[in-house]
């Protein structure tokens, strides 16, 4: 279908190139993303009983595809019949088309609200409009479209998840949302819907692909998905070359700007004004050298005593709080890997942990292990320590009991990208990112007992939040077995992978 659904006409506010790319090059959905997708679905269903009884006029088709014609009978149906709260109501006119996600009577119109999975504070719309003005434009367009139906709409409304609802038993949905009204900023999207159809509608039907110079609308509102593509048409190396876009700390609009006046390479830069660690990570790549300073990192290395730990968290952020004492997209911590090393010499020792796959909450179990694992005063190394430090509090905030230990671990934690982020050591395949996944293949290359390609299933912290909470609803034993054993190996590399660093700095400085 090359009609214009909402997405489709937020897509071209945005970028016409990106609604033409949308239609005409569609790309593959990656798995993380698709998880986004499952997770929005998961509250926008819960959304639809916000008002009581409701109608979900949804109708599958045959090819997976939604039956968008039998959806809009269904509409009518229901509108004439009086059903107040109509779920998916569908609509369609001189090819465009929305489905509205909850359709409320109201007297002799209609109460619009669309559901995003994303949060709010109570009232937020008042003292942060611009944050919402993304999601009016989809909502103006489809007032828009109603009212082209012959539909008297009354109100315009975003349902949200509310960030500051702590679940306490049952779910309560009246709490765990927000419902805010949108009627200025929809108004003042409204008088632009006519004039950006029409445009929308010749961008669709047209056979060449539009031009468009990469700017600040690429990630604004929403990152795209054809962001590389588009950048190499405009002269972005295809290749594995440096570019302005991969310096360390520098603005996006100053690298738009750099990119936008031909300079684009490292090479093109060279003589550019820079911060020390940008003009390091470039001389070193075009010389193909390595930097180390070795005081630097001596002072970071005189700082770690025995024992000295090695820590990592996994984690999963569900949209829909699962547990009592926590919000929605909360991080709850599930997993750790700990390597440790009791005094100079010994020998490389581990424990882990990973909560059990029945839907419990892990975190009780996981700060009990946690505090028995790791002695009081230990020397503690994370890899961008802000967020193992901040887990630990939440969890030092849950258990009071447990709050001295806990907050003892997090004490004593150091962060093992400093050396990194202060520019004490760089190599050019790092790339200008010192990621624990960037930095690791450029100390050890061809490695592959440190390679992350070489893991199954998990070879990322995303992969880890997207399957943990999948295995409570698997019922083949073998296959939790098999993504359990995945989990474990992910963990277990990210802190051999700390280690690895650790030793590495270590080895430069003697």
């Amino acid at each position: 279908m090359k009609g214009l659904s909402k997405s489709r006409y937020t897509t071209f506010c945005q970028c016409p190139k990106a609604l033409w790319l949308k239609v005409h090059n569609p790309l593959t959905v990656d798995p993380a993303l698709q998880a986004r997708f499952e997770a929005g679905n998961e509250v926008g269903d819960l959304a639809m009983g916000l008002f009581g009884d409701f109608v979900d006029v949804t109708v599958p088709g045959v090819d997976g595809r939604l039956n968008l014609a039998a959806m809009i009978e269904r509409t009518k149906e229901e509108m004439a019949r009086g059903t107040n709260n109509i779920c998916e109501a569908s609509f369609a006119k001189d090819n465009n088309y929305c489905a509205v996600d909850i359709l409320r009577r109201n007297g002799d119109g209609w109460d619009i609200y669309e559901v995003k999975s994303s949060t709010s504070s109570a009232g937020e719309e008042a003292t942060n409009p611009d944050k919402f003005v993304k999601y009016a434009v989809d909502i103006a367009y489809q007032r828009w479209l109603l009212e082209q139906c012959g539909v008297k709409v009354t109100g315009t409304y975003l349902v949200t998840l509310n960030r500051d609802y702590v679940r306490q038993g049952d779910l309560d949905i009246q709490q765990l949302f927000n419902i805010l009204d949108l009627k200025d900023l929809v108004n003042n999207e409204y008088l632009k819907v006519p004039a950006q159809v029409a445009q929308a509608q010749q961008v669709l039907q047209q056979q060449g692909e539009p031009a468009r110079q990469i700017g600040d609308h690429c990630s604004t509102p929403y990152g795209c998905a054809y962001w590389n593509y588009c950048a190499q048409q405009q002269g972005l190396p295809s290749d594995n070359r440096p570019t302005v876009f991969d310096l360390y700390r520098l603005r996006s609009a100053k690298k738009l700007d750099f990119f936008n006046a031909g300079k684009i390479t490292f090479e093109d830069i060279r003589s550019e004004v820079l911060s020390d660690i940008q003009r390091m990570q470039v001389d070193c790549t075009l010389n193909d050298t390595e930097y180390i300073n070795k005081s630097g990192i001596e002072d970071f290395l005189s700082g770690l005593s025995y024992p000295l730990y090695f820590l990592d968290f996994e984690t999963m952020q569900p949209p829909v709080p699962l547990f009592d004492n926590s919000k929605p997209y909360q991080q709850i911590t599930f997993q750790y890997s700990l390597h440790y090393i009791e005094h100079e010499g010994d020998p490389l020792l581990h424990k882990e942990f990973l909560a059990p796959s029945d839907g419990t909450d892990p975190r009780r179990a996981l700060a009990e292990t946690l505090c028995n694992n790791i002695p009081s005063n230990a020397c503690t190394l994370a890899y961008n320590d802000p967020f193992e430090k901040g887990r630990i509090r939440e969890l030092a905030a849950l258990y009071p009991d447990l709050s001295a230990h806990l907050m003892n671990i997090h004490d004593h934690i150091q962060d093992l990208l400093v050396p990194f982020k202060s520019g004490f050591y760089y190599v050019p395949a790092m790339g200008g990112s010192f990621s624990i996944k960037s930095v690791l293949p450029a100390l050890f290359p061809n490695d592959p007992e440190l390679d992350y390609h070489e893991l199954k299933d998990v070879q990322n912290g995303g992969d880890a939040m997207t399957i943990f909470p999948q295995l409570a609803k698997m019922t083949d034993s073998q296959e939790v077995q098999r993504l359990r054993n995945s989990l474990l190996a992910y963990c277990h590399l990210d802190t051999l992978a700390m280690v690895k660093v650790w030793e590495k700095l270590r080895e430069v400085v003697k």
